[in-house]
Formats: C-alpha cells, sequence, structure tokens
C-alpha cells in the first residue's frame, strides 16, 4: 500500500511524439496494456503525477499534454474541441495503442468518451471524474456553477486572457481544488499559459463550454455519445463527488440508472481539481477497478 503523499514534484521521464508537424508532449511509466490519462482545461499531466504510482504496476500508463497545453506545442490553430480530438486521436494511432484504458477528467472526458464511443473495440474500460456524461440543461446547473461559468464566459474577450492566461488559471485552480496549493504546483499549471498569445486554448474552452442553453458547439458531440454510452457494455468507473463542479448528483444518478457496467463511486466533499486533493484515494480506486477488470470482476 503506497501512504499518502502529496508531491508538488514529477518525477516521470518527458516523451515527445510528432503530431501533425507539431511535438505534443506525454509522461509514460510502466509497462504492460496502454492506460491513456487525459486532462482538462487548464491543467496538464502534471494533474496525474500522485495518481500514476497507483496504477503503474497494472499497466503502461501515459498522459499526454493536450495541444496548446502544458508542454507541447502552440501550433497556430483553433483549439476546438474538434481539434484537440484530432490530435489526441492521431496520437493515439502514432502510438500505436491498443486495447486502451481511458482515464478521463473535465474537457478530456469529451475527447474520450468520444473517442471509446467511435473506437470500442480498441477500449477496455473507462474512468471518470467530472466528466461531460450528457448535454447540460439550465435545470440541472446549480446556481453557483451557472454565475461562474456565466462570469468566465464573460472572460474571452478580456485584454489579458487574450495574451496570456495566468489570471484565469489561477481563478480556476484555486476555485476547484480543497487544499492551497503551493506555489511550485501553481506555477507548474501557469508557465504554459504566461507568455503572449498562449491564451488561445483557455479562450476557445470558454466558447464551447455548455452551460444549459444547448448552444454550445461541444453540445451536438456530447449528445451522439452520450447517446451511445447508455448501450455500451464496456466496464466503466464513475467517481463523484459533492459539491463538484461539471458532475452534480442528478447526474450521478441518470448514470447509475443509464449506463450499463458502470461501478459508481463517491469519494465524499471535493471539488473539480480532487486528483490535487486526494490522489491515494482516486488512485486506489482505480486500481481496484482495474483490477477487477484484469480478473474478469467488473
Amino acid at each position: 500500500m503506497i501512504p499518502e503523499r502529496i508531491s508538488s514534484t514529477c518525477p516521470y521521464t518527458s516523451h515527445y511524439a510528432d503530431i501533425y508537424g507539431s511535438k505534443m508532449h506525454y509522461l509514460e511509466e510502466g509497462v504492460g496494456d496502454p492506460i491513456l490519462f487525459l486532462h482538462g482545461i487548464p491543467t496538464s499531466s502534471y494533474l496525474w503525477r500522485n495518481i500514476i504510482p497507483y496504477i503503474m504496476p497494472l499497466g503502461r500508463c501515459i498522459a499526454p499534454d493536450l495541444i496548446g497545453m502544458g508542454k507541447s506545442a502552440k501550433p497556430n490553430i483553433e483549439y476546438t474541441i474538434a481539434d484537440h480530438i484530432r490530435y489526441i486521436e492521431k496520437f493515439i494511432e502514432t502510438l500505436n495503442l491498443n486495447n486502451l484504458i481511458l482515464v478521463l477528467h473535465g474537457w478530456g472526458s469529451v475527447i474520450g468518451l468520444d473517442y471509446a464511443m467511435r473506437h470500442e473495440k480498441n477500449c477496455r474500460g473507462i474512468a471518470f471524474y467530472e466528466a461531460f456524461l450528457r448535454p447540460f440543461h439550465q435545470e440541472d446547473i446549480s446556481l453557483p456553477l451557472y454565475e461562474q461559468v456565466i462570469s468566465l464566459q464573460e472572460q474571452t474577450t478580456a485584454p489579458d486572457l487574450t495574451q496570456h492566461g495566468v489570471n484565469f488559471v489561477d481563478q480556476i485552480i484555486t476555485q476547484g481544488v480543497m487544499r492551497k496549493l503551493s506555489e511550485a504546483e501553481k506555477n507548474q499549471y501557469r508557465e504554459p499559459f504566461s507568455k503572449p498569445g498562449t491564451g488561445k486554448p483557455l479562450q476557445q474552452y470558454l466558447k464551447e463550454f455548455p452551460h444549459g442553453d444547448g448552444k454550445s458547439k461541444a453540445d451536438q458531440l456530447i449528445t451522439q455519445y452520450s447517446k451511445k454510452l447508455s448501450h455500451s457494455k464496456l466496464p466503466k468507473l464513475m467517481l463523484y463527488s459533492v459539491p463538484g463542479f461539471i458532475t452534480t448528483i442528478g447526474t450521478a444518478m441518470w448514470a447509475r440508472d443509464t449506463l450499463p457496467n458502470l461501478e459508481l463511486v463517491d469519494i465524499g466533499e471535493e471539488l473539480h481539481f480532487a486528483q490535487e486533493s486526494h490522489p491515494k484515494l482516486i488512485g486506489e480506486t482505480v486500481s481496484i477497478w482495474l483490477q477487477g477488470i484484469e480478473t474478469g470482476t467488473a
């Protein structure tokens, strides 16, 4: 059993893959069938640094930085969700990743769930926390979440976000973690957006974030894979918390009643970035679920 330890350092070797002429950074540890970790906004593979030790004995852990984020290159693209999907799909193809387990968070869940439902034969299972499982409806969104989303979307034309996203990152990370992050940890998340011209992925995310009116560019995509997910027999692990951010109790209960082969785990009082507060709980929960898949009990 690994003792609880929340480290600010990321001890894993950096690797790079050439994807559409740009370098995508990723961490890789362990051997065996691949376990692909996809982060959301505005984080990076750094989010998984304290989760990987619990899962590494069970396979080849691979955690990329989405294009334009973390240590990945920042090409001149729009950074739509379609762009992220295209780059991750090419990343999977380039690394020849087969028989995948997907571990998903936030915006990374849109990428991963879309991939899993279009390439179900290449996946063994899906684990997710704070995932976009179904289209948002305004009645499903708490008032604090609705107010925060509107506030964030009003920042899409803010001059400082146009130039860089440090203030945005500070706001999201501070409000989304139960514990106080060290300056070293904050700097890991700030650095990719600290230079002029690096805030574009954040701006596009805010433009596409669904908030209950059905007009988001991501809504159609989520609707499509949500329908498929409700019929998929792939093993699924859903972690949820209160108050969370994206996943309401209503969504958790919908998942329980709708998604086949789902294990639903309440991880208690948490916010959006539970990986930064309870890596041991998350890591051990995913590990136990993975072992169940290996033995055929999941």
